[in-house]
């Protein structure tokens, strides 16, 4: 089956550029080998490019001018070439002020040099200067760019390097690339030691800052907080409060100085045991009780009117749902985003467990901030999925596999339902119906945490029909769900994995936070994207729309999966009834391993191949006419199967005239789990089973007229996930040799997809 992606993702910068020409620019081979002869080629390269470089969109023209200028030390050219992007940039949901601050920056800088001043003066006087002229919000966005860490860029840039550096010459695609690294990496490379100093020197007479303040809860834990307040007002303001375990020093800085940029007293607090905290660190147990402890603390500080807001998204958007699951008085609203929901969608999905959630747990407690070299240590992580899944032990012991004792994976594994250990840390069934404040849930199509966001709302909506509670989604990840699709640096990131995104979809969600905030806190309007309750980007059409609810954004239609004599080994997906007693059947070797070293295609949203391995295919006739796909699928299935338990995979796809797979939504559930996720009750093997699936990840998309909607569906067997041999065992218990039976499974034609579907106009 096809590899599914990892829950978190981390942020990361790249330039692609794609070959403009077929000119080729002379380079000496071997020049990446030492930085002198890297400084010496690079210029050149770049002045053999300036010469005659166009591009048919201004703004790309404009965007790599000013970078060859600076390499060429053309800095009054470049700066005015930034200046000129900023007014073609003017439309943007990102302030074009605070665009490429940082490059100005160099640019005036280099000015000062080539005038005879050294470089640390000149650089300092250019900060000052333009950064004083700057607002308080539009520079925290500036100093949010220049504090954008650039290890990734010297990784790019290194890349590059290896790959091109053999060659004696570069086509400008590739040359373009190249100089584009190197000027980003250099000049970062080159500010670093600067700003520290300049920076907290910009912050102090902005703001007022309160780091490492110890708050002891009811509970006797001793909790870290971070504030920062607007140093020209002297009333007390309404908070805005990140609760987090990422105890990230320099990231949590930056959330709290826009908040405080906007006139909000911006508080991070962190779980116990990060920052000075002395406790132990131990994810989502003690959250819940500790962020209420925190808002209660917040309320009596005399800075603070005693109202607070809360954000963030991922674990943050978790920890607000376990705060409000207590509902402490100051709390008045929330703003989650792809947002965690322990026990639902992370460490399983589905009942499922994920395999990359056994280190996190080393990353956020191994220290008292966060452990990036744990992290990225993909060999490490890999090397021990593969020889579990090679050797076939018991999922319970990777972590002697790793060797590494991993108490709280473990610990997790002891709850493979969603029994009391999980319900504890967030609301549960009625206690939904207590959160009477104002919530703003936002999301992705595309967003691994979408099932956790929305489990949230429709428990909400459910338990408190008359909830303020608005739901905005669109094709976004989990870094776009949260923040939008303008990233740090100012750059309109227009592709997700091989989709473009249509322009309507554009949107900072940063700037919406404060709006959502001012409308609840402030009396300032509603924000005019949340036009209703569900407001939802139909893709390919370059639209929002706005629905009451959920089941309101398309009319349920069925289709069955057909048991006729599949064509190219794909049966048909139908609008009409099928042999009740028609079969498809399927047999998996769980056992198998051959697979191991397997190249994959497929992974992307847009691709031109899927991998159907393992998986039974069902495609549909073409469409007679446009069609709108919105809202959340389900599905019937009946089957019978000769083991006791059964992890099942679902995935929906469209396949366009064009051949291009475009992938909308999936599904994945333990079926022992299926109907009840708290309490298991195993399958009886060689009995037909009907078992009733709804999908918890929702997707909006214009088909086209011609294509055909695509289902694999098949059981759950990859390294990254725990894999179900079916005994009836604790799955975490089962071995390889619990597999050495063939899963035989037989489909009946009584089982149907329901798709929310509607004409398009």
């Amino acid at each position: 089956m096809p590899r599914l992606a990892p829950l978190f993702f981390r942020l990361c910068c790249c330039l692609c550029w794609a070959a403009a020409a077929a000119q080729d620019y002379p380079w000496p081979t071997g020049a990446g080998g030492d930085e002198a002869s890297l400084a010496q080629a690079i210029p050149k390269l770049a002045e053999s490019l300036l010469a005659g470089f166009h591009s048919a969109d201004p703004a790309t023209e404009l965007d790599r001018r000013f970078r060859l200028q600076l390499l060429t030390a053309r800095y009054a050219e470049a700066e005015a070439s930034i200046t000129a992007l900023r007014a073609l940039r003017a439309d943007s949901p990102y302030p074009s002020a605070a665009l490429h601050v940082q490059y100005q920056i160099m640019a005036r800088a280099g000015q000062r040099m080539a005038a005879g001043e050294a470089f640390e003066p000149a650089f300092d006087r250019a900060f000052r200067e333009l950064m004083g002229a700057l607002d308080d919000v539009t520079a925290a966005l500036a100093i949010r760019a220049l504090e954008l860490g650039y290890g990734g860029m010297e990784e790019s840039l290194r890349s590059t390097l290896d790959r091109l550096d053999r060659q004696p010459s570069l086509q400008e695609g590739d040359a373009l690339a190249l100089l584009v690294q190197y000027q980003q990496a250099t000049a970062y490379r080159r500010m670093a030691p600067r700003l520290p100093a300049l920076v907290a020197e910009d912050d102090a007479r902005r703001y007022l800052i309160a780091r490492d303040l110890p708050v002891r809860t009811p509970q006797g834990a001793t909790l870290c907080a971070l504030v920062l307040r607007p140093r020209k007002v002297s009333q007390p303001l309404p908070a805005l409060l990140d609760f987090t375990i990422y105890a990230d020093p320099v990231a949590t800085l930056i959330e709290a100085r826009r908040t405080a940029s906007h006139g909000y007293a911006g508080v991070v607090g962190l779980s116990r045991g990060k920052g000075c905290s002395p406790n132990k660190a131990v994810p989502y147990e003690h959250d819940g009780e500790d962020a209420a402890a925190l808002i209660n603390w917040i309320a009596t500080q005399p800075w603070s009117d005693g109202r607070v807001g809360m954000y963030g998204g991922s674990y943050d958007g978790f920890t607000q749902w376990a705060a409000a699951k207590r509902m402490p008085p100051a709390l008045k609203a929330l703003m989650p985003s792809v947002t965690a929901a322990p026990g639902i969608d992370v460490p399983m999905d589905g009942n499922v467990f994920f395999s990359f959630v056994y280190y996190w747990p080393f990353y956020v407690t191994n220290n008292a901030t966060v452990d990036e070299a744990v992290m990225n240590d993909r060999q490490r992580w890999w090397r021990m999925q593969r020889q579990w899944y090679v050797g076939g032990t018991a999922y319970r012991e990777l972590d002697r596999l790793d060797g590494t004792p991993n108490p709280i994976f473990r610990r997790w594994l002891d709850h493979p339902g969603y029994d009391s250990y999980w319900q504890a840390m967030i609301p549960f069934r009625e206690e939904f119906a207590r959160i009477d404040i104002p919530v703003l849930t936002t999301t992705g199509y595309y967003d691994d945490g979408q099932l956790g966001a929305l489990y949230y709302y429709q428990q909400h909506r459910q338990y408190r029909p008359d909830a303020e509670h608005y739901l905005l989604i669109g094709p976004y990840d989990h870094i776009r769900g949260q923040r939008g699709t303008i990233g740090a640096l100012g750059e309109d990131r227009t592709q997700l994995r091989g989709y473009r995104t249509d322009p309507a979809a554009r949107i900072e969600l940063g700037e919406l936070r404060y709006q959502w905030f001012d409308y609840v806190l402030r009396g300032g309007p509603r924000p005019a994207i949340l036009a209703d309750k569900v407001n939802y980007q139909l893709m390919g059409a370059n639209v929002w729309k706005h629905v009451p609810s959920i089941a309101a954004m398309g009319e349920p239609v069925r289709y069955y999966l057909g048991v006729d004599r599949p064509q190219q080994d794909r049966y048909p997906l139908t609008r009409q009834v099928q042999r009740r007693n028609g079969v498809v059947s399927q047999t998996v070797a769980l056992a198998d391993r051959s697979d191991i070293d397997r190249v994959f295609v497929g992974g992307g949203i847009v691709n031109t191949e899927l991998d159907t391995w393992g998986t039974k295919v069902w495609i549909s006739e073409p469409l007679a006419q446009p069609t709108e796909l919105s809202g959340l699928f389900s599905a019937h299935l009946e089957l019978e199967i000769n083991k006791r338990d059964l992890d099942l995979s679902l995935m929906l796809y469209e396949l366009t005239a064009q051949g291009e797979y475009v992938q909308l939504s999936y599904l994945q559930n333990r079926l022992s789990y299926a109907r009840d996720r708290t309490r298991r009750q195993l399958l009886q093997p060689g009995r037909r089973l009907s078992f009733d699936l709804q999908a918890g990840r929702l997707t909006s998309r214009l088909l086209a007229k011609g294509s055909r909607l695509l289902m694999m569906l098949g059981p759950i067997r990859q390294p990254q996930l725990q894999i179900n041999y079916g005994s009836g065992k604790d799955v975490s218990d089962e071995t390889l040799a619990d597999g050495r039976q063939p899963l035989r499974l037989r489909w009946y034609g009584g089982s149907y997809l329901t798709l929310p579907l509607r004409p398009a106009g």
